[in-house]
């Protein structure tokens, strides 16, 4: 039995009517870009991430790019950002010309933590950006602690973490600012690619505003400037049908780890993720860890079971960042990381004998029999 990392379709097949309804609403409408759509997205995001704003843009990687923006990130400053993560954590950061300080990662959880980013804070440092990992939230009371001694701004990353929690507060809630990605891989994911920024602050609201539409202030009289980070309607109407059923396939996700964790308790060799007792884990991915993961994965493969590395390869050894100067083993943990992760499938449209069909690949491969 094939099982992919990810089936969009069998997503799409549950709501198919509502989908394609809300898809013409707006080519009827022929409003296509901002909008009422888009305004009525940014409140539903922000009323359930518990956030008085919400300005929705083209993607997560301009969300991050617009927060940075907003606060003036330039040539000479600093920006913490971990270096096992998406490219655009720290891409963001070097296209405004300033400088991403890497920062290793929690060898259990993958998620940037307050002592490493600490130990990196010099003059330099305008802003911290935690990464939330795979769905679980970095320890972000630590983090705001620590920000407010130096007085910095905390951008959140959660482009993996909508809903997620820590010690009862959501993703976005304890950052100045926080950026969501609706790429359609993610636990809320669109038609395309979208993303949105998330705000208590409405001195950064209104720039985040202006910034976003090429700082027009009115229309054609530009005050700064800004970018096209503009969100397409039709996205934000995709995404306002999906974002009711959130919570329900969260807890599908859930329910689909519980039954791996009981499935693959007793593989010995195999890493399976961290989920601390005071977070709510969202599963954007189900990342295990194994020494031989290489062959683990080409393993899985041929039993035709989805996997993918996320990631292969620390910001700070890309070939696009060597002029920082930083070298393979400065980082241990990331780079370890790097070197042993996989992600198995977790959607929550998965049957009981679809994560069993991935269970008993995974136990052949450690040369377990599967559970009687």
């Amino acid at each position: 039995m094939a099982v992919p990392l990810l089936d969009l379709k069998a997503q799409y097949a549950t709501i198919r009517e509502e989908i394609n309804a809300a898809v013409l609403r707006v080519l009827e409408s022929q409003a296509f870009i901002l909008g009422a759509e888009v305004e009525a997205l940014e409140q539903e995001i922000a009323a359930y991430s518990g956030c008085r704003y919400g300005v929705g843009v083209s993607s997560g990687t301009d969300a991050l790019l617009l927060a940075l923006m907003v606060l003036g990130v330039k040539a000479g400053d600093e920006v913490i950002v971990p270096t096992y993560t998406f490219f655009a954590t720290a891409g963001a950061v070097a296209r405004l010309g300033a400088t991403p300080v890497f920062v290793d990662v929690d060898p259990q959880t993958y998620n940037t933590h307050a002592q490493a980013i600490e130990k990196a804070i010099t003059p330099r440092t305008r802003a911290i950006i935690p990464v939330h990992l795979y769905g679980q939230m970095a320890g972000m009371p630590a983090i705001v602690a620590l920000a407010e001694r130096h007085n910095l701004i905390v951008i959140e990353d959660a482009a993996q973490a909508i809903g997620a929690e820590y010690e009862g507060k959501r993703a976005g809630q304890y950052g100045h600012m926080a950026c969501f990605s609706f790429f359609p891989s993610k636990n809320l994911g669109g038609a395309g690619d979208g993303g949105m920024v998330t705000t208590n602050d409405p001195e950064l609201y209104d720039k985040l505003r202006l910034y976003r539409n090429h700082g027009y202030k009115p229309k054609y009289y530009n005050r700064v400037v800004g970018g096209n980070f503009r969100l397409d309607a039709i996205q934000a109407a995709v995404l306002r049908v999906k974002l009711p059923y959130l919570d329900a396939w969260t807890q599908a996700r859930q329910r689909n780890a519980a039954i791996y964790r009981q499935l693959l308790a007793e593989v010995d060799g195999l890493r399976l993720p961290c989920e601390l007792p005071n977070v709510r884990h969202i599963y954007n991915q189900f990342v295990v860890a194994c020494e031989r993961r290489d062959d683990f994965q080409s393993h899985l493969q041929a039993r035709s079971i989805g996997t993918e590395i996320y990631y292969p390869l620390p910001m700070h050894l890309q070939d696009c960042f060597a002029e920082l100067g930083y070298k393979r083993g400065d980082f241990p943990h990331s780079e370890a990381a790097a070197q042993q992760t996989l992600a198995l499938p977790i959607y929550p449209e998965l049957t009981q004998a679809q994560l069993e069909e991935v269970a008993d690949a995974v136990r052949a491969f450690f040369q377990l029999p599967a559970p009687a």
